[in-house]
């Protein structure tokens, strides 16, 4: 595996995150290159020595079944079988364990996220299979929380389609700026680097001292812009944006903007709009990968796999349709 720090071949210094390990994808190519070699790599990395423990029980009296049938594993405990999928967002799906190593891959290593029509192409797999892919992939980000020990700085942005460019029936005809526009409110930590975002109904002082609250700890030195959705914040220094102040020594909010600017770039150029029933999922999506960024190529990709484990994501549920309507629309039952 090439390491960024050695170079980029030439003799000069590799661009970038030069620090960090990469994988090519014709190394990819060469450590997955069956489903074999898939399945190894996904037991060693759940379990070191080799030794399966139950995905559904946690017992360690498990075995591998000779026969793979009807699942790889069983627990002697409690009786059940199991794959390395259960008890994940990948349980149910029939696609192989390499593929899933693919998306995953290509998810973590396009820096402004892969597009369901760019996954269908690349792993010839239909669009609608694609889209549920990224989904669950984004599922290893959901509803992680972090408390910042700051400095902090805060700051909102809104993702929707212009009123100009609707439909006159979906106008709201109020005004102008974020009008109809979804806000999201972002938080950086200056000492980890790190990002937490969350999706609001508004961004009123209540909605946002509580997403404040929540993601950093009491005290903490904060810098956001002159919103007067923020007065009364303890701990707090602005900068006047309205007049064109953007650094005023240490107060200033560039950090954040900076992940807004990454956002706002897929938002635009890979994934074109955000829904906002969805929307939640690309921001985690974002942060968590933005929070993740010095790891190497290979411990990105362990990390998703770790924030599947204990989680579950149903078709119906991700598109907020009941079984019944599935039935009406597929003539199939969904069984993901």
């Amino acid at each position: 595996m090439a390491k960024g720090k050695k170079g980029n071949g030439d003799g000069g210094q590799a661009p970038g995150r030069s620090h960090r390990e990469g994988v090519s994808v014709i190394e990819l190519g060469r450590m997955f290159d069956t489903e074999e070699k898939a399945i190894d790599w996904f037991e060693q990395w759940r379990w070191p020595d080799r030794q399966p423990v139950c995905l559904k029980c946690g017992s360690v009296n498990a075995y591998r079944v000779k026969s793979g049938k009807p699942m790889p594993y069983r627990c002697r405990d409690c009786k059940d079988y199991f794959s390395l999928k259960t008890n994940t967002p990948m349980q149910d799906s029939k696609l192989p364990l390499r593929l899933w190593a693919w998306a995953i891959y290509l998810e973590m290593t396009s820096l402004k996220g892969v597009s369901s029509m760019k996954l269908h192409r690349d792993l010839k797999v239909r669009q609608a299979t694609a889209w549920y892919m990224l989904h669950r992939i984004r599922e290893a980000f959901m509803d992680v929380a972090y408390q910042f020990e700051g400095p902090v700085e805060v700051d909102e942005a809104y993702f929707g389609g212009l009123e100009k460019n609707k439909h006159a029936k979906k106008k709201q005809r109020a005004g102008r700026g974020p009008v109809g526009k979804t806000p999201v409110a972002g938080m950086r930590d200056r000492k980890t680097k790190r990002v937490a975002a969350k999706v609001l109904d508004d961004t009123t002082h209540a909605s946002l001292r509580e997403f404040v609250d929540t993601h950093r700890k009491p005290g903490v030195k904060t810098y956001t812009d002159e919103s007067r959705a923020y007065d009364g914040m303890e701990n707090r220094e602005s900068v006047k944006h309205s007049v064109g102040e953007y650094v005023r020594g240490m107060a200033h909010t560039n950090g954040v903007e900076s992940f807004w600017s990454t956002l706002k770039r897929a938002h635009k150029g890979v994934y074109h709009q955000f829904s906002p029933r969805h929307l939640q999922r690309y921001v985690s999506q974002f942060a968590g990968r933005h929070n993740v960024r010095d790891m190497d190529t290979l411990e990105q990709m362990q990390h998703v796999l770790a924030g599947m484990v204990g989680r579950k994501l149903l078709y119906r549920d991700l598109v907020g349709r009941t079984e019944c309507e599935l039935l009406t629309a597929t003539g199939t039952r969904e069984t993901n």
